[in-house]
């Protein structure tokens, strides 16, 4: 089950934090078809945000066709995000966990592996030429 964390500090909002959080779940399947989301009332209670915003969540995640919410029943998983196997994705996860320690070793800190990941995900110059 997913466990959410709201950053207050990170500029986006909460309700688009816990949405990408399911995504994210979803993508590295930590989250299957058919898979409950935790209440609103346990969401509020482990993140300190309001009901109504777990509801937004909840509802921007239902209009993208990813979650379906039963009535007394819950918001349940109805589609899956992402097509790579997980024992794939079990090897990447290791060998970023790897890479992010030798960064840390360098001195980067997280801002700064944000930053690279980010660039090389945009297409940035890998050759430090520009």
């Amino acid at each position: 089950m997913v466990e959410f964390r709201v950053d207050r500090a990170s500029g986006l909002p909460a309700y688009l934090q816990l949405g990408r959080q399911v995504r994210e779940a979803l993508r590295l399947g930590w989250l299957q078809p058919g898979d409950r989301l935790p209440t609103v009332r346990d969401v509020v209670a482990t993140s300190g945000v309001n009901a109504n915003t777990v509801l937004k969540a909840y509802r921007e995640l239902e209009l993208a066709g990813l979650v379906e919410a039963r009535q007394g029943s819950g918001t349940y998983v109805k589609s899956s995000l992402g097509s790579a196997a997980p024992e794939a994705l079990d090897d990447l996860r290791a060998k970023f966990a790897a890479w992010v320690r030798e960064a840390r070793s360098a001195g980067l800190e997280d801002e700064d592996i944000d930053a690279l990941v980010r660039a090389v995900l945009s297409g940035g110059s890998d050759d430090g030429a520009g």
